[in-house]
């Protein structure tokens, strides 16, 4: 009965032994506090100070290779299940295959054309 449920325990064993010594480790080799100056006290994020920001434009062309790359990104993840299951579809599934590949080369030069890669 313990055979089955021994990998079990050995990962709930592992499980808490790595944070349990990333925690201990951590205190152990943490440098000592420096002295507490202003400049240490005044919060500090992504590397912009607490004063006030005018607010940034960005260019048109920014947004579109953004979408662009999220469309293109998502018609990529529609390939990942019909190439698992190419070998079982046959030359049906490799003709949609190359049918879906050479309509996002299509559109991959149209955009390209049209200068929508361009900064």
């Amino acid at each position: 009965m313990l055979d089955s449920w021994l990998p079990f325990l050995i990962y709930g064993i592992l499980a808490l032994a790595i944070p349990g010594s990333m925690l201990v480790m951590s205190f152990k080799f943490a440098q000592k506090p420096m002295r507490r100056t202003r400049a240490r006290t005044v919060p500090f994020e992504s590397g912009v100070s607490r004063g006030t920001m005018k607010p940034q434009r960005f260019n048109v062309s920014f947004y579109l290779t953004a979408m662009l790359f999220i469309v293109f990104d998502i018609e990529i993840v529609f390939l990942y299940p019909l190439a698992v299951q190419l070998h079982a579809l046959g030359w049906f599934g490799f003709s949609e295959l190359a049918f879906f590949v050479l309509i996002l080369l299509v559109a991959y030069v149209f955009i390209w054309k049209k200068g929508a890669l361009e900064w």
